[in-house]
């Protein structure tokens, strides 16, 4: 086996890591709004600063900025900014009326690059989108369609 092969079967998910400045407002965004389960924490004097989520498919990870001691980390400028992720999903709609049920300003989807999509900021400014494949015409909104 080549050393490409060796790396390429070794790495088995990629797993986006946000530092956040809030947890207990972040888990209620993720766990509580979008619906994700916290599957493994690290607690510092009984808070957790550190965690993994999934939702489906999908995994994320989040740990409160350290401001001060040998884990702080400078941020450079605003947390979440230029990041996006993109959830890949079975019904974007479906999500998007579960999100907006749960008191969340998910966007009106619309057709893009053949998929309907919604889109939310997490309380840090990380861009969220969940997006499913679709056949209609691209830039249909879905107060467009009769339903």
């Amino acid at each position: 086996m080549n050393s490409s092969a060796q790396v390429s079967s070794n790495v088995k998910q990629v797993v986006p890591f946000f530092r956040i400045s809030d947890m207990d407002r972040s888990l209620r965004f993720y766990v509580d709004g979008l619906g994700f389960t916290l599957k493994n924490k690290w607690l510092v004097d009984e808070k957790i600063r550190w965690c993994w989520l999934e939702l489906g498919g999908a995994a994320l990870m989040l740990q409160t900025l350290a401001t001060d001691g040998h884990h702080a980390k400078p941020t450079g400028g605003k947390l979440g900014e230029g990041v996006s992720l993109e959830f890949q999903c079975q019904d974007a709609i479906a999500l998007y009326r579960e999100f907006i049920s749960r008191g969340l300003a998910a966007s009106e989807p619309q057709v893009g690059n053949a998929m309907w999509t919604t889109t939310l900021t997490d309380p840090d400014g990380y861009h969220l989108g969940f997006e499913s494949l679709t056949d209609t015409p691209e830039d249909t909104k879905l107060s467009e369609l009769k339903l």
